[in-house]
């Protein structure tokens, strides 16, 4: 067993590199360390990987083993020190996301914020969705050949989070702009211009400010949106202040349309890759649910999670120190074959149910039922509309070294 060293620091590790050598295939890699190493350290991500579904599924009950505080990636490369700054304090000072919470804050923030995504709320809005989604068929239509991600899938999930929050038309491509910055610097890999990333540093510092600027908006002047209840209706007479309100605004931005585009992605890619590609989706012998839900399984859009242990743990059988690094690597879970039936298959016929595509427990995805909706409503209307789509020939999947992201580069189509 490899053991970590005073620091938490380990003597070795698994050449895993999701950025560069196994970024657009990590399951041929992952498939040889489920057996024999599956809880694995990285020195890349200098993080503990943890595979298998029942070792993931262990941690993420684990509340008081385990914090989430520090779940996102990190940069590889030491940001100046004008953008470490602005990249820590733009939301505000020691100001997180729900994602980033530990109980019992996390219990009370997100039990408010559940109000826009009950069952209740997520039926009512799917005419809304359908719509985007016709408009947006209809306009990639015009061309015989289209790029699926940049002029579908992206676009999509952008107008449906935002229109759900709240958001004004003109700021949807401002707030795609600082969901990708984010990106940027969260995920930096190599030395990067100062000022590009100063330009991206400054972008959040703009998305902060706008989002305090719309809930302040909304508190003084009530819309019939997300933002205006999580200010005024809340649940059980429970609120948020404008202060909590303006911090979860780009969480749910980004995370509300960020997988949600990179999982279409996948998905169509998946189906019209398979030997009787998009028919049996037109026709209703594989049904959207089915096939989100094993698109969901097979290629999850967020391949993982970081968690940091705050005592002495064993996962699987490592022992791991206090402050110890984990990802949980949901996407891997879904191929487990001890948890599913035939994991190296895209078969949408089959049982999907039991992926960890959306998380476990206390962190488990709040917007999981209203992304199942969006994405089902996505396909029926692309299958609808376009019941002869297939794959423009000769393109192999590429995808952006946004590691713990699965993020299709482009997907050309043709209909």
């Amino acid at each position: 067993m490899i053991v970590s060293n005073g620091s938490g620091r380990l003597l070795e590790g698994r050449h895993f590199d999701p950025y560069g050598e196994h970024r657009d295939d990590p399951y041929a890699f992952l498939s040889g360390v489920w057996d024999d190493e599956p809880v694995f350290y990285a020195p890349l991500l200098d993080a503990w990987c943890v595979s298998r579904r029942e070792d993931i599924l262990a941690v993420l009950k684990d509340d008081g083993g385990f914090s989430t505080r520090d779940h996102n990636p990190r940069p590889k490369v030491a940001l100046p020190d004008d953008v470490a700054k602005m990249f820590k304090t733009w939301r505000g000072s020691g100001a997180v996301g729900v994602g980033s919470l530990d109980p019992p804050e996390h219990s009370r923030i997100r039990e408010v914020l559940n109000i826009g995504f009950t069952p209740a709320r997520v039926s009512a809005f799917e005419p809304t969705m359908q719509q985007i989604a016709a408009g947006l068929v209809e306009q990639a239509a015009m061309e015989d050949d289209f790029e699926f991600i940049s002029t579908f899938a992206v676009p999509y999930a952008l107008e449906v989070i935002c229109r759900l929050l709240g958001i004004p038309e003109e700021q949807y491509g401002n707030c795609r702009r600082w969901s990708e910055q984010r990106i940027e610097l969260m995920m930096l890999q190599q030395d990067t211009d100062p000022a590009l990333l100063r330009e991206y540093a400054q972008g959040l510092v703009e998305f902060g400010a706008f989002a305090r600027a719309i809930a302040e908006d909304r508190l003084a002047n009530p819309q019939d949106d997300l933002i205006s209840e999580l200010l005024h209706s809340g649940k059980s007479g429970n609120t948020l202040s404008v202060a909590e309100v303006a911090v979860q605004i780009p969480t749910l931005i980004f995370a509300g349309h960020m997988t949600c585009a990179e999982a279409l992605g996948t998905i169509l890619y998946q189906q019209l890759l398979s030997p009787e590609g998009w028919r049996p989706v037109v026709e209703g012998t594989v049904t959207a649910h089915g096939l989100v839900e094993e698109g969901l399984r097979f290629d999850s859009p967020l391949a993982g999670m970081y968690r940091t242990a705050t005592r002495d743990v064993v996962v699987g059988d490592v022992h791991l120190m206090e402050g110890s690094r984990l990802l949980m690597l949901f996407g891997a879970a879904g191929r487990d074959g001890r948890a599913h039936a035939c994991p190296a298959a895209f078969a949408p016929n089959g049982k999907s149910s039991g992926h960890l595509a959306f998380g476990y427990g206390i962190h488990f995805c709040l917007g999981a039922g209203f992304a199942r909706a969006e994405l089902r409503v996505a396909v029926q209307a692309i299958a609808a509309r376009m019941p002869g789509l297939t794959l423009v020939p000769g393109q192999a999947p590429k995808y952006r070294p946004v590691f713990p992201l699965r993020a299709l580069r482009e997907l050309h189509v043709r209909h």
